[in-house]
């Protein structure tokens, strides 16, 4: 059988273009973000992936490492939960919570706005922790000075090559859970190549965060 393939129509136009403003809109916020941050010299990782891949707990392994030495917060997004936050809280590190409703993904003016509770003064890095998504936050930078995309092997094969847009800007890329790989049947180094092929120069770092296995790596590959 041919291959379907499903084309805009005459009347998407419009939608495109409102698309590209808001983009473009984003893109000016994230650079002024950025702006305020260098001021302020603190350092700033936008950490994403879908839910449930192990996100959240990447962030608490590298804070607790990292507490006694940098000055850190983290800013949580998520849909209307605080969960996640809580548990960053319960750490000792500090957290701001944002929640976005609908919206599938943070957006540099929610950064912003968050920023502006925080005395940056008084702090070195911060973790920004996207909504659960591997499209949305492609798309919507929010001034961070790293990227990671955590991906797990819980998510299938596929994972990947289905959702190229979100490695290709990562500086890091970690494919979590190596533990459940076999029980899965899920090859870790097809998921590795499958990075190189879209984004060679990503680091990519094959990790169980929840044991801590790899978190090493990845603070050596953000240089701290």
């Amino acid at each position: 059988m041919s291959r379907i393939v499903v084309g805009e129509d005459e009347g998407e136009v419009l939608d495109i273009e409102l698309e590209e403003s808001i983009v473009k809109r984003n893109m000016m916020l994230a650079d002024e973000n950025r702006r305020i941050l260098d001021d302020n010299r603190v350092r700033a990782i936008d950490v994403m992936g879908a839910t449930g891949s192990g996100k959240t707990t990447l962030i608490l392994q590298v804070c607790r490492r990292l507490k006694a030495k940098y000055r850190i917060a983290v800013i949580k997004g998520d849909l209307t939960s605080s969960i996640d936050s809580d548990i960053i809280l319960k750490e000792g590190i500090l957290s701001i919570q944002v929640n976005t409703g609908r919206e599938c993904h943070l957006d540099a003016s929610q950064i912003r706005r968050a920023l502006e509770k925080l005395d940056l003064s008084n702090l070195d890095l911060i973790f920004i922790e996207n909504v659960g998504n591997l499209i949305c936050p492609a798309e919507f930078p929010l001034g961070s000075h790293k990227r990671i995309v955590v991906v797990s092997v819980t998510e299938g094969p596929y994972t990947v090559v289905k959702h190229p847009f979100m490695f290709m800007d990562a500086d890091i890329v970690v494919i979590n859970k190596m533990d459940l790989a076999e029980a899965m049947k899920v090859d870790p180094d097809k998921l590795l190549q499958d990075v190189r092929s879209i984004n060679p120069k990503a680091y990519v770092v094959k990790a169980r965060c929840r044991d801590g296995v790899g978190v090493d790596e990845v603070i050596h590959a953000l240089g701290l």
